[in-house]
């Protein structure tokens, strides 16, 4: 079974390496340089993701404190850089950060097959999103706050993130409507997750909030949606306990 999603994820990285292709070869060499050391980091990041989750749980619970511990450090230099000006609203951003991040390190201890399902529909969102808003995206979502977010990339990476979670379901086994759902869920989270860390960066009138992953914009930029999602399906399990 894992190997065969392994063999899918290859899938994905070949079809999405092809869409970077397209995309790039009109661009000038600088631009598709850039673009291809972000896909190129987002391989490297996927499989350190995907193989802590499948060898050893223990090594994604840390890498769960990693990346948060590395966001809350990214809002505080922000914050710092800003000279502590919005106090407040970085008082209230820091406190919903928290709330997320206590959702998520739950999220790190649950079964290891539900973190890798959610994992995968996660990953696939995020990627078909920026691939397909390239291809086809017009129309801005939110142009002052995150210029890059489309409808058309959103929702192309929305539609392949569901028909995934259908295809890979044997790793969450459960009926139709509860799978439409789970991940339905994700893809919203993840997707407000990304807003509020673009956002936060617009407030504080940055582009970047570290220059740690090549070709991103940080650990809050490269995992705001991992976070999030994570969160989305805490709230579902406890959700369903409680039902």
């Amino acid at each position: 079974m894992i190997t065969t999603i392994y063999l899918i994820i290859l899938l994905y990285f070949v079809l999405g390496a092809l869409g970077f292709y397209f995309i790039n070869r009109r661009k000038e060499k600088e631009v598709a340089r850039k673009s291809w050391t972000k896909f190129i980091t987002y391989f490297v990041i996927i499989h350190v993701l995907f193989f802590s989750i499948v060898l050893n749980s223990l090594a994604f619970k840390w890498l769960a404190v990693l990346i948060v511990s590395v966001g809350a450090s990214e809002l505080f230099k922000v914050f710092r850089q800003a000279k502590y000006y919005h106090k407040s609203y970085f008082v209230l951003s820091f406190l919903l950060f928290i709330l997320f991040v206590f959702s998520f390190l739950l999220f790190s201890r649950l079964d290891k097959g539900l973190i890798l399902y959610t994992f995968l529909i996660l990953s696939i969102f995020d990627a078909f999103s920026q691939i397909s808003g390239q291809l086809w995206g017009k129309t801005k979502i939110a142009p002052e706050i995150s210029p890059n977010k489309t409808v058309g990339g959103t929702i192309g990476g929305a539609v392949f993130a569901i028909l995934s979670a259908f295809v890979l379901k044997d790793l969450y086994n459960e009926p139709w409507y509860l799978i439409l759902l789970f991940a339905l869920g994700i893809v919203c989270f993840a997707f407000v997750g990304d807003l509020l860390a673009s956002l936060y960066k617009r407030k504080f009138g940055i582009k970047d909030y570290s220059r740690l992953l090549p070709g991103h914009g940080g650990f809050l930029d490269r995992f705001d949606s991992l976070i999030a999602g994570g969160a989305w399906v805490i709230l579902f399990v406890y959700g369903q306990t409680i039902l």
